[in-house]
Protein backbone atom coordinates (compact mmCIF):
# COMPACT_ATOMS: atom_id res chain seq x y z
CA UNK A 1 0.00 0.00 0.00
CA UNK A 2 1.40 3.34 -0.66
CA UNK A 3 0.63 6.34 1.69
CA UNK A 4 -2.35 7.69 -0.59
CA UNK A 5 -4.44 4.23 -0.47
CA UNK A 6 -3.25 4.65 3.37
CA UNK A 7 -5.20 7.65 3.39
CA UNK A 8 -8.39 6.61 1.61
CA UNK A 9 -8.85 3.54 4.22
CA UNK A 10 -8.35 6.22 6.80
CA UNK A 11 -10.88 8.54 5.05
CA UNK A 12 -13.58 5.43 4.84
CA UNK A 13 -12.75 4.68 8.25
CA UNK A 14 -11.83 0.89 6.82
CA UNK A 15 -11.91 -1.71 9.58
CA UNK A 16 -9.88 -4.01 7.71
CA UNK A 17 -6.70 -2.71 8.29
CA UNK A 18 -7.18 -1.56 11.72
CA UNK A 19 -3.81 -3.54 13.09
CA UNK A 20 -2.08 -3.66 9.70
CA UNK A 21 -0.88 0.28 10.22
CA UNK A 22 -1.26 3.12 11.88
CA UNK A 23 -1.88 6.53 11.49
CA UNK A 24 -0.63 9.71 13.82
CA UNK A 25 -1.85 13.71 13.61
CA UNK A 26 0.93 15.60 13.64
CA UNK A 27 -1.43 18.98 15.10
CA UNK A 28 -2.99 16.82 17.23
CA UNK A 29 -0.17 14.53 18.77
CA UNK A 30 -2.40 11.38 18.80
CA UNK A 31 -2.03 8.07 16.98
CA UNK A 32 -5.19 6.10 15.50
CA UNK A 33 -5.87 3.10 14.35
CA UNK A 34 -7.32 3.42 10.55
CA UNK A 35 -11.18 2.73 11.59
CA UNK A 36 -10.74 5.57 13.57
CA UNK A 37 -14.41 7.76 14.21
CA UNK A 38 -13.05 10.60 14.60
CA UNK A 39 -13.02 13.50 12.10
CA UNK A 40 -10.32 12.58 9.06
CA UNK A 41 -7.52 14.57 9.09
CA UNK A 42 -6.19 16.69 6.69
CA UNK A 43 -3.65 14.47 4.53
CA UNK A 44 -0.63 17.07 4.84
CA UNK A 45 -1.04 16.93 8.80
CA UNK A 46 -0.84 12.47 8.65
CA UNK A 47 1.81 10.56 9.22
CA UNK A 48 1.77 6.21 9.05
CA UNK A 49 3.54 4.09 10.85
CA UNK A 50 4.03 0.22 10.51
CA UNK A 51 3.37 -0.35 14.30
CA UNK A 52 2.27 1.15 17.10
CA UNK A 53 5.40 1.16 18.66
CA UNK A 54 6.82 3.10 15.50
CA UNK A 55 4.10 6.15 16.39
CA UNK A 56 4.86 6.64 19.70
CA UNK A 57 8.74 6.24 19.35
CA UNK A 58 7.91 9.47 17.53
CA UNK A 59 5.88 11.54 20.35
CA UNK A 60 2.73 10.33 19.72
CA UNK A 61 0.05 9.54 21.72
CA UNK A 62 -2.59 6.57 21.86
CA UNK A 63 -6.24 8.14 21.04
CA UNK A 64 -8.57 7.68 23.56
CA UNK A 65 -11.76 6.95 21.25
CA UNK A 66 -10.20 3.98 19.12
CA UNK A 67 -7.57 2.73 21.68
CA UNK A 68 -5.11 1.86 18.87
CA UNK A 69 -3.38 -0.61 21.17
CA UNK A 70 -6.56 -2.83 21.10
CA UNK A 71 -6.02 -3.62 17.30
CA UNK A 72 -5.74 -7.07 16.07
CA UNK A 73 -2.16 -7.71 15.12
CA UNK A 74 -1.03 -7.36 11.50
CA UNK A 75 -1.64 -11.07 9.12
CA UNK A 76 2.09 -10.25 7.92
CA UNK A 77 3.78 -11.57 11.08
CA UNK A 78 1.74 -15.47 10.53
CA UNK A 79 2.95 -15.28 6.98
CA UNK A 80 6.43 -14.09 6.65
CA UNK A 81 9.16 -16.60 7.39
CA UNK A 82 11.67 -14.12 7.55
CA UNK A 83 14.27 -12.83 10.89
CA UNK A 84 11.31 -9.75 11.11
CA UNK A 85 8.53 -11.92 11.63
CA UNK A 86 9.98 -14.36 13.72
CA UNK A 87 11.03 -11.70 15.91
CA UNK A 88 7.36 -10.16 15.92
CA UNK A 89 5.85 -13.55 16.93
CA UNK A 90 8.46 -13.78 19.30
CA UNK A 91 8.36 -10.53 20.74
CA UNK A 92 4.49 -11.29 20.65
CA UNK A 93 5.10 -14.40 22.82
CA UNK A 94 6.39 -11.95 25.73
CA UNK A 95 10.89 -13.32 24.46
CA UNK A 96 12.35 -9.93 25.16
CA UNK A 97 10.35 -9.41 28.74
CA UNK A 98 11.59 -13.06 29.55
CA UNK A 99 14.95 -13.04 28.20
CA UNK A 100 16.04 -9.56 26.91
CA UNK A 101 17.21 -8.53 23.03
CA UNK A 102 20.34 -11.06 23.80
CA UNK A 103 17.86 -13.59 24.20
CA UNK A 104 15.53 -13.04 21.66
CA UNK A 105 18.49 -12.54 19.31
CA UNK A 106 20.20 -15.79 20.43
CA UNK A 107 16.99 -17.48 19.54
CA UNK A 108 17.12 -16.21 15.91
CA UNK A 109 20.60 -17.20 15.65
CA UNK A 110 21.49 -13.07 14.65
CA UNK A 111 23.39 -10.63 16.70
CA UNK A 112 21.36 -8.09 18.61
CA UNK A 113 23.22 -5.26 16.51
CA UNK A 114 21.44 -7.06 13.77
CA UNK A 115 17.66 -7.97 15.21
CA UNK A 116 18.22 -4.07 15.99
CA UNK A 117 18.85 -2.52 12.64
CA UNK A 118 16.83 -5.19 10.81
CA UNK A 119 13.32 -4.48 13.06
CA UNK A 120 14.36 -0.72 12.71
CA UNK A 121 14.66 -0.70 8.83
CA UNK A 122 11.61 -1.93 8.85
CA UNK A 123 9.13 -1.38 11.44
CA UNK A 124 10.69 1.94 12.77
CA UNK A 125 10.95 0.48 16.01
CA UNK A 126 14.00 -1.61 17.80
CA UNK A 127 12.84 -4.97 19.81
CA UNK A 128 12.92 -2.90 23.25
CA UNK A 129 10.40 0.01 22.07
CA UNK A 130 7.99 -3.04 20.34
CA UNK A 131 7.92 -4.78 23.66
CA UNK A 132 7.32 -1.92 25.90
CA UNK A 133 4.35 -1.08 23.55
CA UNK A 134 3.04 -4.79 24.33
CA UNK A 135 3.97 -4.18 28.10
CA UNK A 136 1.75 -0.81 27.85
CA UNK A 137 -1.16 -2.53 26.64
CA UNK A 138 -1.17 -4.94 29.22
CA UNK A 139 -0.97 -2.85 31.91
CA UNK A 140 -4.30 -0.54 30.43
CA UNK A 141 -5.74 -4.22 30.64
CA UNK A 142 -5.13 -4.59 34.32
CA UNK A 143 -5.43 -1.20 35.46
CA UNK A 144 -9.11 -1.36 34.05
CA UNK A 145 -10.03 -5.23 34.60
CA UNK A 146 -8.69 -5.87 37.97
CA UNK A 147 -8.43 -4.34 41.22
CA UNK A 148 -4.90 -4.84 41.78
CA UNK A 149 -2.69 -2.34 43.37
CA UNK A 150 -0.52 -0.30 40.90
CA UNK A 151 2.93 -1.46 42.07
CA UNK A 152 2.05 -5.01 41.80
CA UNK A 153 0.99 -4.23 38.15
CA UNK A 154 3.71 -2.49 37.06
CA UNK A 155 6.01 -5.74 37.63
CA UNK A 156 3.03 -7.98 36.44
CA UNK A 157 3.07 -6.21 32.99
CA UNK A 158 6.50 -6.94 32.36
CA UNK A 159 8.39 -3.08 33.43
CA UNK A 160 11.26 -2.67 35.28
CA UNK A 161 10.58 -0.13 38.08
CA UNK A 162 7.30 1.46 39.06
CA UNK A 163 8.95 4.76 37.81
CA UNK A 164 9.20 3.35 34.25
CA UNK A 165 5.65 1.75 34.01
CA UNK A 166 4.35 5.98 35.34
CA UNK A 167 6.60 7.25 32.72
CA UNK A 168 5.56 4.89 29.98
CA UNK A 169 1.35 5.13 30.68
CA UNK A 170 2.34 9.11 30.61
CA UNK A 171 3.75 8.91 27.71
CA UNK A 172 1.54 6.52 25.41
CA UNK A 173 -1.88 7.30 27.11
CA UNK A 174 -1.45 10.86 28.57
CA UNK A 175 -2.77 10.27 31.97
CA UNK A 176 -1.14 8.52 34.62
CA UNK A 177 -2.34 5.05 35.84
CA UNK A 178 -4.98 6.16 38.63
CA UNK A 179 -6.52 8.23 35.89
CA UNK A 180 -6.13 5.30 33.36
CA UNK A 181 -8.28 3.40 35.74
CA UNK A 182 -11.16 5.64 36.69
CA UNK A 183 -11.65 6.40 33.16
CA UNK A 184 -12.69 3.03 32.71
CA UNK A 185 -15.37 3.28 35.56
CA UNK A 186 -13.89 0.27 37.52
CA UNK A 187 -12.42 1.62 40.70
CA UNK A 188 -12.74 -0.52 42.92
CA UNK A 189 -16.06 -1.68 41.81
CA UNK A 190 -18.80 -4.66 41.51
CA UNK A 191 -16.63 -5.04 38.26
CA UNK A 192 -12.98 -5.75 39.93
CA UNK A 193 -14.64 -7.46 42.53
CA UNK A 194 -16.55 -9.63 39.66
CA UNK A 195 -13.03 -10.34 38.07
CA UNK A 196 -11.33 -11.71 40.62
CA UNK A 197 -13.42 -14.40 40.96
CA UNK A 198 -14.25 -15.04 37.23
CA UNK A 199 -10.89 -13.96 35.79
CA UNK A 200 -9.31 -11.28 33.97
CA UNK A 201 -12.23 -10.41 31.46
CA UNK A 202 -10.60 -9.42 27.81
CA UNK A 203 -12.07 -8.83 24.35
CA UNK A 204 -9.67 -10.98 21.52
CA UNK A 205 -10.22 -8.91 19.05
CA UNK A 206 -10.24 -10.09 15.30
CA UNK A 207 -10.74 -8.24 12.18
CA UNK A 208 -13.59 -9.45 9.31
CA UNK A 209 -16.05 -11.94 9.42
CA UNK A 210 -15.06 -15.04 12.24
CA UNK A 211 -16.52 -18.40 11.28
CA UNK A 212 -16.67 -18.82 15.04
CA UNK A 213 -18.74 -22.49 14.81
CA UNK A 214 -16.54 -24.00 12.62
CA UNK A 215 -13.54 -23.17 14.88
CA UNK A 216 -15.52 -24.58 18.13
CA UNK A 217 -16.42 -27.32 16.06
CA UNK A 218 -12.79 -28.07 15.44
CA UNK A 219 -11.74 -27.76 19.48
CA UNK A 220 -14.95 -30.26 20.06
CA UNK A 221 -13.62 -32.54 18.62
CA UNK A 222 -10.18 -32.87 19.87
CA UNK A 223 -10.94 -32.29 23.35
CA UNK A 224 -8.86 -33.90 25.42
CA UNK A 225 -10.08 -33.99 29.15
CA UNK A 226 -8.51 -32.66 32.09
CA UNK A 227 -6.71 -29.88 30.29
CA UNK A 228 -9.71 -29.19 27.67
CA UNK A 229 -13.90 -29.05 27.67
CA UNK A 230 -15.96 -27.12 25.76
CA UNK A 231 -19.71 -26.28 27.19
CA UNK A 232 -23.08 -24.99 25.88
CA UNK A 233 -25.30 -25.42 22.63
CA UNK A 234 -23.79 -24.62 19.10
CA UNK A 235 -23.93 -20.85 19.02
CA UNK A 236 -23.36 -20.48 22.71
CA UNK A 237 -20.49 -22.85 23.58
CA UNK A 238 -17.59 -21.90 26.07
CA UNK A 239 -14.29 -23.33 25.35
CA UNK A 240 -12.13 -23.79 28.85
CA UNK A 241 -8.42 -25.00 28.85
CA UNK A 242 -5.30 -25.28 31.06
CA UNK A 243 -2.19 -23.32 30.20
CA UNK A 244 1.59 -24.35 30.75
CA UNK A 245 2.90 -20.81 30.83
CA UNK A 246 6.35 -19.36 31.57
CA UNK A 247 5.82 -18.59 35.25
CA UNK A 248 2.63 -20.85 36.21
CA UNK A 249 -0.49 -22.25 35.12
CA UNK A 250 -3.74 -20.86 33.82
CA UNK A 251 -7.24 -21.38 33.06
CA UNK A 252 -8.65 -19.76 29.72
CA UNK A 253 -12.34 -19.05 28.69
CA UNK A 254 -13.50 -17.95 25.06
CA UNK A 255 -17.10 -17.93 24.24
CA UNK A 256 -18.05 -19.03 20.56
CA UNK A 257 -20.66 -16.02 20.25
CA UNK A 258 -18.64 -13.14 18.51
CA UNK A 259 -19.81 -9.46 20.13
CA UNK A 260 -18.80 -7.54 16.80
CA UNK A 261 -15.55 -7.44 16.30
CA UNK A 262 -14.64 -9.84 18.99
CA UNK A 263 -14.50 -12.95 21.57
CA UNK A 264 -15.34 -12.35 24.91
CA UNK A 265 -12.28 -14.32 27.09
CA UNK A 266 -11.39 -14.61 30.78
CA UNK A 267 -8.12 -15.68 32.19
CA UNK A 268 -6.99 -16.64 35.59
CA UNK A 269 -3.23 -16.70 36.16
CA UNK A 270 -0.82 -18.72 38.77
CA UNK A 271 1.24 -15.70 38.26
CA UNK A 272 -0.02 -12.39 36.33
CA UNK A 273 3.32 -11.83 34.53
CA UNK A 274 2.20 -15.08 31.94
CA UNK A 275 -1.17 -12.71 30.75
CA UNK A 276 0.76 -11.49 27.77
CA UNK A 277 2.15 -14.70 26.37
CA UNK A 278 -1.51 -16.11 27.86
CA UNK A 279 -3.49 -13.80 25.37
CA UNK A 280 -0.94 -14.26 22.65
CA UNK A 281 -1.23 -18.03 22.61
CA UNK A 282 -5.29 -17.51 22.53
CA UNK A 283 -4.56 -15.56 19.64
CA UNK A 284 -2.84 -17.80 17.73
CA UNK A 285 -5.39 -20.80 18.57
CA UNK A 286 -8.29 -19.17 17.60
CA UNK A 287 -5.96 -17.43 14.31
CA UNK A 288 -7.55 -13.84 15.65
CA UNK A 289 -4.84 -12.42 13.54
CA UNK A 290 -5.52 -13.96 9.86
CA UNK A 291 -6.78 -11.18 7.04
CA UNK A 292 -10.14 -13.26 6.49
CA UNK A 293 -10.54 -10.11 3.37
CA UNK A 294 -7.13 -11.26 1.69
CA UNK A 295 -7.27 -15.09 2.54
CA UNK A 296 -11.28 -15.09 0.68
CA UNK A 297 -10.58 -12.90 -2.20
CA UNK A 298 -7.70 -15.62 -3.36
CA UNK A 299 -9.64 -18.60 -2.38
CA UNK A 300 -12.66 -17.02 -3.73
CA UNK A 301 -11.85 -16.76 -7.33
CA UNK A 302 -10.74 -20.36 -7.29
CA UNK A 303 -13.49 -22.70 -8.95
CA UNK A 304 -13.36 -25.54 -6.75
CA UNK A 305 -13.11 -23.47 -3.19
CA UNK A 306 -15.49 -20.62 -4.47
CA UNK A 307 -18.69 -21.73 -3.34
CA UNK A 308 -17.29 -23.06 -0.03
CA UNK A 309 -15.80 -19.12 0.52
CA UNK A 310 -19.33 -17.65 -0.10
CA UNK A 311 -20.67 -19.88 2.21
CA UNK A 312 -18.87 -19.93 4.88
CA UNK A 313 -16.84 -16.17 4.93
CA UNK A 314 -13.93 -15.46 7.54
CA UNK A 315 -13.28 -19.59 8.34
CA UNK A 316 -10.13 -19.48 10.13
CA UNK A 317 -7.03 -21.73 10.21
CA UNK A 318 -6.79 -22.47 14.38
CA UNK A 319 -3.33 -22.86 15.79
CA UNK A 320 -2.31 -24.42 19.09
CA UNK A 321 -2.11 -23.06 22.58
CA UNK A 322 0.96 -25.11 23.46
CA UNK A 323 3.06 -26.19 19.96
CA UNK A 324 4.98 -29.41 21.69
CA UNK A 325 1.58 -30.37 23.07
CA UNK A 326 0.11 -30.66 19.94
CA UNK A 327 2.89 -32.24 18.46
CA UNK A 328 2.59 -34.74 20.47
CA UNK A 329 -0.72 -35.49 20.67
CA UNK A 330 -0.71 -35.28 16.59
CA UNK A 331 1.69 -38.41 17.34
CA UNK A 332 -0.07 -40.78 19.64
CA UNK A 333 -3.89 -39.65 19.14
CA UNK A 334 -6.72 -38.16 21.28
CA UNK A 335 -7.36 -41.43 23.47
CA UNK A 336 -3.38 -41.77 24.00
CA UNK A 337 -3.29 -38.34 24.93
CA UNK A 338 -5.65 -38.47 27.70
CA UNK A 339 -3.62 -41.91 28.73
CA UNK A 340 -0.76 -39.61 29.33
CA UNK A 341 -2.51 -36.76 30.69
CA UNK A 342 -3.39 -38.75 33.26
CA UNK A 343 -0.20 -40.43 33.49
CA UNK A 344 2.06 -37.59 33.58
CA UNK A 345 0.45 -34.15 33.76
CA UNK A 346 1.17 -31.84 36.65
CA UNK A 347 -2.40 -31.69 38.92
CA UNK A 348 -3.44 -28.35 39.15
CA UNK A 349 -3.71 -26.64 42.48
CA UNK A 350 -7.19 -25.75 42.48
CA UNK A 351 -9.15 -27.63 40.08
CA UNK A 352 -11.79 -25.87 37.89
CA UNK A 353 -14.88 -28.12 37.07
CA UNK A 354 -13.22 -30.50 34.56
CA UNK A 355 -10.17 -28.94 34.11
CA UNK A 356 -7.72 -30.75 36.75
CA UNK A 357 -4.19 -30.95 34.99
CA UNK A 358 -2.33 -29.47 32.69
CA UNK A 359 -0.80 -31.31 30.11
CA UNK A 360 2.87 -32.94 30.54
CA UNK A 361 6.37 -30.91 29.43
CA UNK A 362 8.03 -33.14 27.61
CA UNK A 363 10.85 -33.65 29.93
CA UNK A 364 8.38 -35.85 31.91
CA UNK A 365 7.67 -37.59 29.12
CA UNK A 366 10.83 -38.40 27.41
CA UNK A 367 11.78 -41.08 30.04
CA UNK A 368 8.66 -42.50 31.11
CA UNK A 369 6.77 -43.05 28.29
CA UNK A 370 6.96 -46.36 26.71
CA UNK A 371 6.34 -45.78 23.04
CA UNK A 372 10.18 -45.27 21.31
CA UNK A 373 8.77 -42.98 18.82
CA UNK A 374 7.12 -40.81 21.56
CA UNK A 375 10.56 -41.39 23.77
CA UNK A 376 12.42 -39.30 20.94
CA UNK A 377 10.28 -36.74 19.98
CA UNK A 378 10.02 -35.91 23.47
CA UNK A 379 13.67 -35.65 23.76
CA UNK A 380 13.84 -33.74 21.01
CA UNK A 381 11.68 -31.08 22.38
CA UNK A 382 13.45 -31.19 25.89
CA UNK A 383 16.65 -30.82 24.36
CA UNK A 384 15.69 -28.16 21.47
CA UNK A 385 16.72 -30.38 18.22
CA UNK A 386 13.27 -29.99 17.42
CA UNK A 387 11.89 -26.14 17.90
CA UNK A 388 8.46 -25.22 17.97
CA UNK A 389 8.59 -21.68 20.14
CA UNK A 390 6.52 -18.85 18.40
CA UNK A 391 9.51 -17.67 16.31
CA UNK A 392 10.84 -20.94 14.64
CA UNK A 393 11.89 -21.57 12.07
CA UNK A 394 9.23 -23.32 10.28
CA UNK A 395 11.38 -25.02 7.53
CA UNK A 396 14.22 -26.06 10.22
CA UNK A 397 11.34 -27.31 12.50
CA UNK A 398 9.63 -29.82 9.46
CA UNK A 399 12.90 -30.98 8.49
CA UNK A 400 13.82 -31.83 12.14
CA UNK A 401 10.42 -33.40 12.69
CA UNK A 402 10.47 -35.59 9.50
CA UNK A 403 14.42 -37.37 11.02
CA UNK A 404 12.23 -38.75 13.78
CA UNK A 405 10.76 -42.04 14.02
CA UNK A 406 6.96 -42.29 13.70
CA UNK A 407 6.85 -38.93 12.02
CA UNK A 408 5.91 -39.02 8.52
CA UNK A 409 5.42 -36.06 5.84
CA UNK A 410 1.59 -35.64 6.86
CA UNK A 411 2.16 -35.01 10.96
CA UNK A 412 5.04 -32.80 9.91
CA UNK A 413 2.99 -30.95 7.87
CA UNK A 414 -0.17 -30.99 10.20
CA UNK A 415 1.92 -29.57 13.15
CA UNK A 416 3.53 -26.80 10.98
CA UNK A 417 0.17 -25.69 10.04
CA UNK A 418 -1.49 -25.87 13.78
CA UNK A 419 1.47 -25.84 15.82
CA UNK A 420 3.85 -23.48 14.28
CA UNK A 421 0.45 -21.25 12.89
CA UNK A 422 1.72 -21.54 9.40
CA UNK A 423 -0.73 -20.11 6.69
CA UNK A 424 0.41 -21.99 3.34
CA UNK A 425 1.07 -25.51 4.68
CA UNK A 426 -1.16 -28.43 2.27
CA UNK A 427 -0.83 -31.66 4.57
CA UNK A 428 -2.40 -33.60 2.20
CA UNK A 429 0.00 -32.70 -0.95
CA UNK A 430 -2.56 -31.96 -3.56
CA UNK A 431 -1.52 -31.31 -6.94
CA UNK A 432 -3.90 -28.39 -7.41
CA UNK A 433 -2.53 -26.33 -3.82
CA UNK A 434 -0.09 -24.19 -5.70
CA UNK A 435 -2.77 -22.21 -6.99
CA UNK A 436 -3.95 -21.24 -2.88
CA UNK A 437 -0.41 -19.75 -2.07
CA UNK A 438 -0.10 -18.51 0.22
CA UNK A 439 -3.61 -19.49 2.05
CA UNK A 440 -3.47 -22.94 1.54
CA UNK A 441 -4.30 -23.59 5.28
CA UNK A 442 -7.13 -21.86 4.66
CA UNK A 443 -7.82 -23.87 1.64
CA UNK A 444 -7.01 -27.44 3.71
CA UNK A 445 -9.74 -26.22 6.18
CA UNK A 446 -12.52 -25.30 3.77
CA UNK A 447 -12.04 -28.58 2.47
CA UNK A 448 -12.43 -29.98 5.93
CA UNK A 449 -15.84 -28.53 6.24
CA UNK A 450 -18.80 -30.72 4.44
CA UNK A 451 -22.25 -29.93 4.92
CA UNK A 452 -23.03 -27.73 7.66
CA UNK A 453 -20.58 -28.50 10.05
CA UNK A 454 -16.80 -29.81 10.18
CA UNK A 455 -16.24 -33.77 9.99
CA UNK A 456 -12.45 -33.18 11.72
CA UNK A 457 -12.14 -36.03 13.92
CA UNK A 458 -9.08 -35.32 15.88
CA UNK A 459 -5.15 -34.54 15.21
CA UNK A 460 -4.52 -37.58 15.31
Amino acid sequence: MDEQTRYEAVSSRDARFDGEFFFAVETTGIYCRPSCPAVTPKRKNVRFYPTAAAAQGHGFRACRRCRPDAVPGSAEWDVRADVVGRAMRMIGDGVVDREGVPGLAHRLGYSSRQVQRQLNAELGAGPVALARAQRAHTARVLLQTTGLPVTEIAFASGFASVRQFNDTIRQIYARTPSALRAEAGTGLGAAVREARTTGIPLRLAHRGPYAAREVFDLLAGETVARIEEISGEPGARTYRRTLRLPYGTGIVAVDERSAGAWLDARIHLTDLRDLTTAVQRLRRLFDLDADPYAVDERLGADPLLAPRVAARPGVRSPGAADPEEFAVRTLVGRDAAERLVEMYGKVLDVPCGGLTHVFPEPGALAGEAEAPALRALAAALADGDVRLDAGADREEAERALLRLPGIGPAAAALIRMRALGDPDVDPDGRPEAERWRPWRSYATRHLELRGLSSDHAGTA
